[in-house]
């Protein structure tokens, strides 16, 4: 047994999770900012270039799943090395790559290794650190979990202003290189792991049914695209009773009986509607800045990056006010935020000032970091230590989801929304500048139910019985106190 970590102090192995998983996710949005360059220099069209961030999407969606069963058998450290060896190597590969279709395997090659690292920081997370102590933990999570994803765009920005669009990769080589080396040199093993064989049958379903799902809803605007998500949702059932069969013999692939604790399925909505709205507003706002305001993508990078500062630097705060008032009195508060800032995002102008846009991205920024870190301490809390891989797992899984469903809702309603005040004779900046506006409405009409969920949540995680996998007992008798 392994020495309980002093109190008030985050552990070193979460420390270097953190760091190794900020620099890995940030790759998941790093490429929005570079299409333009990206389709000169490698002569592609635009839908071309999307693929790029298309791509490790759908990775990602479809190796998630994957990794509840696979942290369960594998040591921290090999999972560790396994997933930044991947990423360094998809890096690499990028940085070099000569013609499309390389960078193209390489985002996917990176995608990968980013797969494991976020189960994996949770997961090790919820085993070492003590209850009263998760929440300031947590927050420390958050700058990887959400500020990584939302800074990617201002730092593509700012190394595309100084050189090409290779430079966002070779930026990060050596960082993700130092990383790994001090990480595989004190690292520690964490917990057992166990036996047993994989079902590649529901490795398949997963990949193809998330994987559809993912793609289907980046395109849900195109020809075939609902066809492909109603084939991702036929999948994933398929996936589901699969899964239900294999926990009868206590062997699935993803164990579904996280959704039997209440606490954990409410947190679970709550995130998905959260990323939702953070990544429709991710690509609004710089459609809206560069496309009819002006602004170059560097501009548009620094203009945002207050509020994903913000983000981080409140991590931590938020996660020791966890600690001691509970998860509600942030929550609610947060998920109002939210719904006021997108609020704030719908009346939009050719002329508003920029001081205005940047406190409304600091104001849901802010509310954003409000909302995650407890949603997360509360719904893994509620999970027993059994089900802490298959719950960081099936977390990761529905961020990729909801940031591909909140994308292609955006994206359909401002476009068809900009096709019918152009065939009533506007303008197209009108025409656009209004079918944000409605984007941005359906945004907030979202996130209103963040609201609705946030008062069903307890102030404290729920009482487990780490022996057993009934769902916990909720009501007020079983609330820890103050």
């Amino acid at each position: 047994m392994k020495p309980a970590p002093e109190a008030g102090r985050t552990p070193p192995v979460i420390r270097l999770l953190v760091i190794a998983t900020f620099v890995v996710i940030l790759n998941e949005t790093i490429m929005i900012n570079a299409i333009p360059r990206l389709m000169t220099d490698l002569h592609i069209t635009e839908q071309a270039a999307q693929w790029l961030s298309t791509a490790f999407m759908l990775t990602m969606a479809a190796v998630i799943p994957v990794t509840g069963w696979f942290l369960q058998r594998v040591t921290t450290r090999r999972a560790y090395a396994l997933a930044m060896g991947v990423f360094l190597g998809g890096t690499a590969l990028a940085t070099v790559a000569p013609v499309f279709e390389v960078l193209l395997l390489a985002r996917i090659v990176q995608a990968t290794g980013t797969a494991v690292m976020m189960p994996l920081l949770m997961t090790t997370l919820m085993t070492v650190v003590p209850p009263q102590e998760r929440g300031r933990v947590m927050g420390n999570v958050t700058l990887a979990m959400s500020v990584a994803p939302a800074m990617g765009p201002a730092v593509s920005g700012v190394l595309l202003q100084l050189g090409s669009w290779r430079l966002l990769f070779a930026a990060v080589l050596p960082i993700a290189g130092v990383v790994t080396w001090r990480g595989l040199a004190r690292l520690e093993n964490v917990g057992e792991p166990g036996s047993g064989t994989i079902d590649w049958f529901s490795v398949v379903a997963a990949a193809a049914g998330f994987g559809s799902l993912v793609y289907g809803l980046s395109r849900f605007g195109e020809s075939g695209g609902p066809a492909i998500v109603l084939a991702g949702l036929v999948l994933i059932a398929v996936f589901v009773l699969r899964q239900l069969r294999l926990q009868r013999r206590d062997a699935p692939l993803l164990d579904l009986r996280v959704l039997r604790h209440p606490t954990y399925t409410l947190g679970l909505l709550l995130m998905s509607l959260g990323f939702m709205t953070m990544l429709g507003a991710m690509i609004l706002l710089p459609l809206y800045l560069q496309n009819l305001r002006g602004l170059s993508p560097l501009e548009t990078g620094l203009l945002v990056m207050p509020g994903g500062l913000a983000m981080g630097l409140l991590g931590p705060v938020v996660g020791r006010l966890f600690d001691r008032f509970g998860g509600r009195v942030l929550i609610v508060p947060g998920s109002a935020g939210i719904v006021l800032a997108l609020a704030g995002f719908t009346q939009v102008s050719m002329t508003m000032p920029y001081w205005q846009l940047l406190g409304l991205h600091a104001l849901l920024m802010i509310a954003l970091a409000a909302t995650f870190t407890p949603v997360f301490t509360l719904g893994l809390g509620a999970l027993p230590a059994s089900l802490y891989s298959h719950g960081s797992s099936m977390l990761g899984t529905l961020q990729q989801v909801a940031a591909a469903f909140g994308t292609a809702l955006v994206v359909t309603v401002m476009a068809t929304r900009a096709e019918t005040r152009i065939a009533e004779g506007a303008t197209e900046a009108l025409a656009q500048l209004d079918g944000m506006r409605l984007a941005f409405v359906v945004s907030a009409a979202l996130a209103v139910a963040t609201v609705v969920l946030a008062f069903l949540l307890p102030k404290h995680p729920p009482a487990v019985d780490e022996a057993s996998d009934e769902p916990e007992k909720t009501g007020p008798a079983l609330e820890p106190a103050c």
